[in-house]
């Protein structure tokens, strides 16, 4: 049966095609590397990585490919992307502030090196500073006077579930949306580093692509106890750039 134009059916359906539509635009905005959270300055202990000299050799490509995959699943993915999904979906129940400040405190908990820990809250203290202006909303409010009263750390991946729950972005479009985020400002970094160039930044990003949809796919349902993440080579390079004399980057 061909629907009729103007039909109720057709009419709902348009309307729900379009609320996603605006929600992905909204996860994009957040994503984008303009957005005023100084995630720009984050290396990711890339930057002490390339200093310790482990990068060096003819297979580069390899190395950073390899590096950025296993950040990507067995970090990023299973620390802040469980978090973000677990505030995410707290935020779609009422919100329920105490589930997204556990998973808060988790996080951080979760975060070993001192750098990563104030990085996160860093930027995701101007993410809300930003969201509370830019898109307001009243599922921000509890919990943001929680961060600025010193309650809860404000981890940026928790106040991006908060905000994407809020801007009715779907809770696996957010995560994946995130761990590109990610992935985009570690290519970024490893070309100011002079490691690859334009080009070859692009190449691995999209080679890294479908590692983030399976990592999305595979955290998006899990529980804030599953919080938690392994990639002790990268935490140790990040205590290490700490100590650097010569720093670009902030971690």
């Amino acid at each position: 049966m061909i629907p009729v134009r103007g039909a109720r059916g057709t009419q709902d359906s348009g309307r729900d095609e379009y609320d996603g539509l605006a929600g992905q635009l909204a996860a994009l905005q957040l994503a984008d590397s303009a957005f005023p959270s100084g995630r720009y300055t984050l290396s990711h202990g890339l930057e002490a990585l390339a200093q310790s000299g482990w990068l060096d050799g003819p297979d580069l490509w390899t190395k950073l490919l390899d590096v950025l995959e296993g950040y990507l699943r067995f970090g990023v993915a299973t620390s802040d992307g469980v978090a973000l999904a677990c505030a995410h979906r707290a935020t779609g129940r009422g919100p329920d502030v105490s589930s997204i400040v556990e998973a808060d405190r988790r996080l951080h908990a979760a975060k070993l090196s001192r750098e990563a820990r104030e990085a996160s809250t860093r930027t995701g203290r101007a993410l809300l500073r930003t969201a509370e202006s830019a898109f307001p909303n009243p599922h921000l409010a509890e919990y943001a006077d929680r961060v600025l009263a010193g309650r809860t750390p404000g981890n940026h991946a928790v106040v991006l579930g908060v905000l994407t729950a809020s801007l009715s972005v779907p809770r696996l479009f957010a995560v994946a949306s995130e761990l590109h985020a990610l992935a985009a400002g570690w290519v970024s970094a490893a070309t100011r580093l002079a490691l690859i160039d334009h080009r070859a930044a692009q190449a691995l990003l999209h080679e890294v692509h479908p590692a983030i949809a399976r990592a999305s796919r595979d955290v998006a349902e899990r529980s804030v106890t599953e919080i938690g993440g392994c990639t002790p080579h990268l935490d140790v390079m990040s205590m290490q750039h700490e100590e650097a004399e010569l720093r670009l980057f902030a971690s």
